[in-house]
């Protein structure tokens, strides 16, 4: 990996320690980008790469677990809260919302490191899972009117011929329309177009009823 390929963000108030731990990172190979307040962090211009974030709870203008819930709804990379003042309850509190690991201060390296590299593979996977949604996302919108209809009553398990009778279509129209959706949404088999669905919220309505072949 190079340099370019991820970054850690450091807040924490105590210079010394932005130093060090900039140092530490610099040493493995990491990009690092430091602040001495939340407000810095947010105002800061950030890079569109695989990221963690170490935290620091006790900062001038916020705590670090209020920063925490505010930027939970947004974009954020996972958080390694550090801190010289730990407690159970704020620990607890920390994970509960998602934080990587909770380390009180002084913490070795090779915690710090560990909780780093674990922090990116996440951040990692998240991204990988947004980019692999929004390719979904554009190939449902190619999809027409009519083939979004019969999306949802394909992966509901219906029968051609039962999905043909519940959009007024005859069953030779439904099952071109079923292999245009197949075809648009990149879809392996009947399970991968559900598996596919799902990820996309696609509400499924109609549950298969006895009775005939599958077509």
């Amino acid at each position: 990996m190079t340099t370019d390929d991820h970054i850690v963000f450091i807040v924490d108030d105590d210079a010394r320690l932005r130093e060090a731990l900039s140092e530490l990172l610099d040493s493995h190979g990491i990009r690092a980008a430091a602040f001495g307040s939340a407000g810095e962090y947010i105002s800061a211009d950030k890079p569109d790469a695989p990221a963690c974030l170490i935290l620091d709870v006790e900062l001038p203008d916020i705590n670090g677990l209020d920063l925490q819930r505010q930027i939970a709804k947004g974009d954020h990379p996972p958080i390694v809260f550090v801190t010289g003042h730990g407690d159970i309850p704020s620990s607890v509190q920390a994970i509960k919302h998602g934080a990587v690991d909770f380390l009180t201060k002084p913490f070795s390296d090779a915690d710090l490191m560990s909780a780093i590299h674990a922090a990116i593979a996440e951040d990692r996977e998240r991204r990988s899972a947004r980019a692999e949604l929004s390719v979904l996302r554009r190939r449902y919108l190619e999809l027409t009117p009519r083939e979004r209809e019969v999306l949802p009553l394909v992966v509901s398990g219906l029968l051609n011929k039962q999905a043909a009778a519940e959009l007024g279509i005859s069953e030779v129209t439904l099952e071109i329309h079923r292999r245009n959706v197949m075809q648009k949404m990149a879809a392996a088999s009947l399970a991968d177009l559900v598996r596919i669905a799902e990820r996309l919220e696609i509400p499924v309505t109609h549950s298969r009823r006895a009775g005939g072949n599958r077509a």
